[in-house]
């Protein structure tokens, strides 16, 4: 019966390497086994104190307590009662009521007081004087107090009482105007000075959101800077034993060849035999 034949390849270090490799397994060792070193340091750099007074400079800050919209008024009502022709004749200067809520006469009532009552009083004098000047003719001509002088005061009179009226009609119409142009005016400024008590509102809380942004961006980067340093701590271990298998990677190694033939029954018989023999031989002192 045939012998058959084994084939078989091993591999080896380099003998060139050896030396090298084994120094450098050592080192390796060495690293490996050194205890972790934490940095102590600050992770992030952090707000700086700029941003510090920034922040607190913001947070002082409160947002109006009046926004909201704007109510405008209404231009209409009655209050002030300018007196009548006649009334402003005899010395009048009319009756003032204090308007609630009537816008209007708020704004029409100053100015009918001081722009009518100066007229009325001008109208008077001129009448007046006209009446005295009046009776120094009627009592020169030696008719002083006659028919033809009531007739004159009653004339005189009149022409009063239509200056008087058309004072009245004017002055209203003017401080209608004046009271209007005032009264938009103001309501313009109002409503502007709403505006810009709501943009200011709306100013500081969008700051401070701004800022409570860049605050927790900050806040953020120092939680992922402690969460990181803990996986690097954690990790430790594991990564020093991988960088300790890494070193057997790419090590020059020599491949080796090799083949013989199995022995046979009878073959490995005899050898053990042979080996029996010589335990027995070295039992009974036989060399």
């Amino acid at each position: 019966m045939a012998t058959p034949t084994i084939n078989a390849e091993e591999s080896s270090l380099s003998s060139w390497a050896g030396p090298y490799v084994t120094e450098m397994l050592g080192r390796g060792q060495a690293l490996a086994q050194q205890p972790y070193q934490a940095y102590m340091g600050p992770l992030t750099a952090g707000q700086s104190s700029l941003q510090g007074q920034a922040f607190k400079g913001l947070g002082a800050l409160s947002a109006p307590t009046n926004m909201g919209g704007f109510n405008p008024q209404s231009f209409t009502g009655a209050g002030y009662t300018a007196p009548t022709a006649v009334q402003a004749a005899a010395g009048s200067t009319g009756t003032y009521t204090p308007a609630s809520g009537n816008v209007l006469q708020e704004y029409m009532t100053p100015y009918l007081q001081g722009a009518l009552q100066p007229q009325y009083d001008a109208a008077r004098r001129q009448s007046e004087i006209q009446a005295q000047n009046l009776q120094s003719q009627y009592g020169k001509a030696g008719a002083y107090g006659g028919s033809r002088q009531g007739v004159a005061e009653a004339e005189m009179q009149r022409g009063l009482l239509d200056r008087m009226s058309g004072i009245t009609g004017t002055g209203y119409q003017t401080a209608f105007e004046q009271a209007q142009k005032q009264f938009n005016t103001e309501q313009d400024r109002q409503m502007t000075a709403q505006q810009r008590t709501n943009q200011y509102g709306m100013d500081v809380l969008g700051a401070q959101q701004d800022a409570g942004s860049v605050q927790r961006a900050i806040e953020a980067q120092g939680i992922a800077a402690d969460i990181a340093q803990f996986g690097q701590e954690r990790d430790y271990p594991q990564n020093q034993t991988l960088f300790m298998q890494s070193l057997l990677q790419g090590l020059p190694l020599e491949t080796q060849s090799y083949s013989y033939d199995q022995p046979s029954g009878l073959q490995t018989l005899a050898g053990g035999a042979t080996d029996i023999q010589s335990i027995l031989d070295l039992l009974s002192g036989k060399s």
